[in-house]
């Protein structure tokens, strides 16, 4: 099937867009869109500009919009994209890499269905520890660049997701309900290599931002590099 893949960068989208390669779907575009506000209910805020080098990393054309981000109007904007995709890729369908959060998926849902658009969240509701390690064994390469929630510190902050790191998220599920999955907005990611790149991202400056229980990896200047 020919697929467009929702697309932050993190993560929950590029394991969706794995499964659909390993699958033997045709990608044929990435949608990603950039929200003016952080606390946008269905986009993810952090290193959103860096879609445009994953997807050179992946070797896919990609659907870059604007949203404004606020609750329910930022449908509008997603419908928009999607739609544009449609037409101009022809895609049947999308990815989604939706865990758990029933009002990102039942969303993303009703749009597709108004389109004519099947979707694809293939890890929904799945172990989440046993999907973390998964996405090690296939060969990600993952960064934290946010977190917001009670438990985590800045050393956080640009952090590879690793066996250690799955430990910790662990603890601080079991310690302040954390999501271990960071469904629930407690943490963001960046997949900077992995099976299906082409190139790696290389991060080559970067600061970090801190204040009360949440910060960010501002990801000043990044480029492609070749894989060993």
């Amino acid at each position: 099937m020919r697929l467009g893949a929702l697309f932050s960068g993190g993560k929950d989208s590029t394991f969706a867009l794995y499964w659909a390669i390993k699958n033997n779907h045709s990608i044929e575009c990435l949608i990603s869109l950039k929200a003016a506000r952080a606390d946008s209910y269905m986009f993810q805020v952090a290193t959103i500009e860096l879609t445009k080098l994953s997807a050179q990393a992946l070797g896919f054309p990609i659907i870059f919009e604007q949203t404004s981000g606020i609750k329910e109007k930022e449908l509008e904007d997603l419908k928009r994209a999607i739609l544009r995709a449609k037409k101009e890729y022809g895609i049947e369908g999308v990815t989604a890499g939706a865990l758990a959060s029933n009002y990102q998926k039942e969303r993303v849902e009703k749009i597709c269905a108004e389109l004519g658009l099947k979707v694809f969240a293939p890890y929904w509701h799945y172990d989440q520890e046993k999907y973390l390690r998964e996405i090690l064994a296939a060969g990600f390469e993952v960064i934290f660049t946010r977190v917001a929630a009670l438990g985590f510190t800045e050393k956080w902050l640009g952090r590879k997701l690793d066996l250690n790191a799955i430990e910790d998220l662990k603890k601080l599920n079991q310690k302040y309900r954390v999501h271990i999955g960071g469904e629930g907005g407690e943490f963001e990611t960046l997949v900077l290599d992995g099976p299906i790149f082409k190139k790696r991202i290389e991060i080559l400056e970067s600061k970090k931002t801190w204040h009360a229980n949440e910060g960010e990896l501002v990801i000043k200047k990044a480029e492609l590099t070749g894989k060993s």
